[in-house]
């Protein structure tokens, strides 16, 4: 069966508190801005999740709210905890517990982990001009796409094809 998973990096966050933990930062003007565009696009493209997985950081919650109100809310994957400033081996193994009925994942992080485990996960078959634009930087709202066939419990590192990289400043 071939699977789906959208990679979607929080919105821009503010920094204007310096008082406020890292993980209680809030998302910036321009964040509020991205957020829903990006789930407007996901909506146009058919991009529909049907499991969610979301760092419980505040911009990442936030982002995946302004998101959802775009494509129709989702319910929260259970044990998202374990994806604030996750590596990319705690991403891979958030997705293995993934259950096999969902055909297409959505998981909103953070970098440096989102940006290392999207370029560890795109394999052969991968889109050459998104795997460049990718690799060049995933900013903030940006969405991977890749795909592979299989299990969830059996994906690995450099076994998806990257099929499109969309960042917000592409729609205006």
């Amino acid at each position: 069966m071939m699977r789906e998973l959208l990679l979607l990096r929080h919105a821009k966050s503010s920094w204007d508190d310096p008082s406020l933990a890292d993980v209680e930062r809030p998302l910036a003007p321009r964040g509020r801005r991205a957020a829903p565009r990006m789930g407007r696009e996901l909506a146009r493209r058919g991009w529909l999740p049907d499991q969610v997985l979301v760092s419980p950081a505040r911009r990442a919650q936030q982002t995946w709210r302004l998101v959802a109100a775009e494509i129709g809310r989702m319910e929260l994957a259970p044990g998202s905890g374990g994806l604030y400033m996750a590596a990319p081996e705690q991403l891979l193994a958030a997705l293995q517990e993934i259950p096999e009925k969902a055909a297409r994942v959505l998981l909103v992080g953070h970098n440096p982990g989102m940006e290392e485990f999207a370029s560890r996960l795109a394999g052969d078959g991968s889109e050459e001009d998104a795997l460049e634009r990718m690799r060049e930087k995933f900013p903030t709202a940006a969405v991977a796409r890749f795909a592979f066939d299989g299990r969830w419990d059996a994906l690995s590192f450099g076994q998806a094809r990257l099929l499109d990289f969309l960042k917000p400043r592409d729609f205006g």
